[in-house]
Order: C-alpha cells, then sequence, then structure tokens
C-alpha cells in the first residue's frame, strides 16, 4: 500500500526550532513484495525468453530440414541426368572409336594404291623400264625388272627418290640378260625403304 502524506508535519508548535518552512510532502512505497515473489518473476522471464529462442531455433531447424530434403530430391534428380549424360557421353565415345577405326581402315586401303600409282607414275616417267614384280613387305618394297641400259636402272632410282615416298632406293643387282640376242637388256632387282608418310 502506498501512502502519501500532503500535510504538515505537526511535531511541536515551537517556535524555537526552526524556520515556518512548509514541510516537503513524503511517500511511503510499501512493501513491493517478498524475494521469492521477484525470483519467481525473474526465472518467468528467463524462461519466456528462452523459449522465444528456442522457438526460434526450432523453426530453423525445421526448416532448414525442409530444405534437406529439396536438397536431396534435387541431388536425386541430377544423379539421374548424371548417369544419363555418362551413358550418352560412353556411347558417343564407342561411336568416335568405331568410326575413327573406319576411317584408318580406309587409309591403310588406300596406301597400296597410292603406293602401286605412284610406282605406275614414276616407271611410265622412265624411258626404257619395265617393271616384271613388286614384292611389299611393309617397311621396304622390293622392285624386280628389265632395263634397256645400265643409265635407264640409275634414271629410275633417281626418279623414286624424288617421288618422297622413299627414304632410301638402293641396287640390290643388275646383270646383262644373256637370254635376249636382238639387243642389250639388264636385270635389275631394287629394294626401297619406305619413308613416313
Amino acid at each position: 500500500m502506498i501512502k502519501i502524506n500532503l500535510l504538515e508535519s505537526s511535531k511541536g508548535k515551537n517556535k524555537r526550532g526552526g524556520s515556518n518552512a512548509p514541510a516537503m510532502p513524503t511517500m511511503e512505497m510499501g512493501d513491493m513484495g517478498s524475494p521469492k515473489l521477484k525470483v519467481l518473476v525473474v526465472l518467468l522471464l528467463a524462461g519466456l525468453v528462452n523459449f522465444g529462442y528456442w522457438y526460434r531455433l526450432d523453426s530453423q531447424g525445421k526448416a532448414i530440414a525442409v530444405q534437406m530434403q529439396r536438397a536431396e530430391q534435387r541431388n536425386r534428380e541430377l544423379s539421374d541426368v548424371k548417369a544419363r549424360y555418362l551413358e550418352r557421353q560412353t556411347q558417343a565415345n564407342n561411336y568416335k572409336r568405331r568410326v575413327d577405326v573406319i576411317d584408318s581402315l580406309r587409309a591403310g586401303q588406300a596406301g597400296p594404291v597410292n603406293l602401286l600409282a605412284m610406282l605406275g607414275e614414276t616407271v611410265n616417267g622412265t624411258e626404257a623400264v619395265w617393271l616384271r614384280s613388286m614384292d611389299d613387305t611393309g617397311p621396304s618394297v622390293s622392285l624386280e625388272g628389265t632395263a634397256l641400259s645400265t643409265d635407264a636402272v640409275a634414271n629410275l632410282i633417281a626418279n623414286l627418290q624424288k617421288t618422297g615416298f622413299f627414304k632410301t632406293v638402293e641396287i640390290k643387282e643388275t646383270f646383262q640378260d644373256d637370254q635376249i640376242k636382238d639387243m642389250q637388256a639388264f636385270q635389275f632387282t631394287l629394294t626401297c625403304e619406305k619413308g613416313k608418310s
């Protein structure tokens, strides 16, 4: 209970003592409650603050759980897409490998054709030379033929070197054919080492 005294103090009507100043009003607050009530109020306020903080964290946790479920669902979808992409990539690589094999086989088919065409042009461009046989052993080619002179054999060797198809052209043997009586003829054997082409 609060009491306010607005009246002058009636302590004595002694004129000796003091001044005639009016007395100040006073206010008494009374009893504000027991200490147990104060502790209970503080605990109640702390509990409310703690509950509010817990509620906020709980809502954030639920929101994070929902976001994680969405992220896991998206991850599953993307893993399916990735699996399909890797499968298609494997198919594309297999297809490319097959195409490369086919292209290399086609290029390998053209190799002997190019060799024969080059030899045909070179022999036709060299006078008085005829080929009897050609043996392609991979890294080298062996040629056997007939020429009317040793100069014709030397011209054939020079023409074969000019083509750039061979690294070296060496004469293995040459001899005059005694079986041909009407004219002079030479039998020759050449070894040609293929270059990197």
